[in-house]
């Protein structure tokens, strides 16, 4: 499955770093930008963390609410978090229900080898719960730069 700018936004619910059960209608009134990435503790997945909590104040001025979702697990993202003192919400999906829903679940290719993984991707969802913008295949420098210049085009602020 795939969703598509002006589309509803898959809905979901799921357990953060600190055991609290996170749904998207909890964010109702704000715009989230809600990114998707592979696992905790790796290069590629700890920079962009980083980049996106050093931006969380400013993400938070703009109206918005930044949410990372994986399959790692709660005390994964809970050690994760405190590991990097990360200032941003990450919400566990170990059964793939919302990688899937929003269609970054999918064969990937490496090393010679094909294997089901996370494709790095960033949603934005406007305040009425629609899809505003989408990006995928994310290569992680100047990516949460791109993000906080799309959310300040479209939401106005």
């Amino acid at each position: 499955m795939s969703v598509a700018p002006g589309a509803e936004a898959p809905v979901f619910t799921l357990i953060d770093q600190a055991g609290e059960s996170c749904s998207l209608s909890d964010f109702s009134g704000k715009w989230i930008i809600l990114y998707f990435y592979p696992k905790d503790n790796t290069k590629g997945c700890t920079d962009e963390a980083l980049d996106f909590s050093n931006q969380a104040e400013e993400f938070e001025k703009a109206g918005a609410v930044v949410i990372g979702i994986s399959p790692d697990s709660v005390k994964s993202h809970s050690n994760f978090i405190q590991k990097h003192n990360l200032k941003i919400r990450l919400l566990s999906d170990p059964d793939k229900t919302a990688l899937s829903d929003y269609g970054v679940w999918q064969m990937k290719k490496a090393c010679g080898r094909e294997c089901m993984g996370v494709v790095r991707s960033t949603f934005l969802i406007d305040s009425q719960g629609k899809l505003a913008f989408e990006w995928r295949n994310v290569k992680v420098k100047g990516h949460v730069k791109a993000v906080m210049a799309k959310l300040s085009e479209l939401a106005g602020k």
